[in-house]
């Protein structure tokens, strides 16, 4: 579905629902497992997609149009994982490797984390990254966006974010060549 259709649908007041609604169809689930990917827990993510599109229905009016809607909402979804995460890191006073240490466990309990032992073993990896290598990884090689596109989101520069997608990289191969 065309972004302008949708757009368009969001700006008359008498379709605006309507078209929130078509948005969140055409959005949800890969907004889900961008989230997914970066909290692991299906219940988390699972709150975090309900409170970005809250955040998305609040803010619609913000919208300029300057980037894709799917980079906009995307841009919001990436901040409120980072957002959760560190207020799961404050609220428990530990550090973001005894978060990650968590997660990894959630991952190994396997009734939440679909997958293989390989793909549970590249989601431990992804784990031990720093965010931004992570998220970086996850927009490149899960959702496959062009590093434009993960510029506009991120709002680095395409040179950088080569750069940690070069070093995540290496990163993971050595975790799981370890292993």
């Amino acid at each position: 579905m065309e972004d302008q259709f949708i757009i368009e649908k969001i700006k008359n007041p008498e379709t605006q629902e309507y078209g929130f609604n078509l948005l969140c169809k055409e959005y949800q689930e890969r907004i889900y497992w961008h989230v997914r990917k970066m909290v692991i827990d299906h219940d988390d993510a699972n709150d975090l997609v309900q409170d970005i599109f809250v955040k998305v229905w609040k803010n619609l009016g913000k919208f300029r149009e300057d980037a894709k809607l799917f980079t906009w909402i995307y841009r919001i979804a990436t901040n409120e994982c980072l957002n959760f995460l560190k207020k799961k890191k404050r609220k428990y006073f530990i550090p973001i490797n005894d978060v990650s240490k968590e997660l990894s466990n959630k991952i190994d309990e396997g009734h939440l984390m679909d997958g293989d032992d390989i793909q549970k073993k590249l989601q431990k990896a992804l784990l031990k990254l720093p965010e931004k290598q992570r998220i970086v990884f996850n927009m490149k090689y899960f959702d496959e966006l062009k590093f434009n596109e993960i510029a506009e989101i991120t709002e680095t520069s395409v040179g950088a974010l080569k750069a940690s997608y070069h070093h995540a990289v290496k990163k993971i191969e050595h975790f799981l060549n370890d292993d």
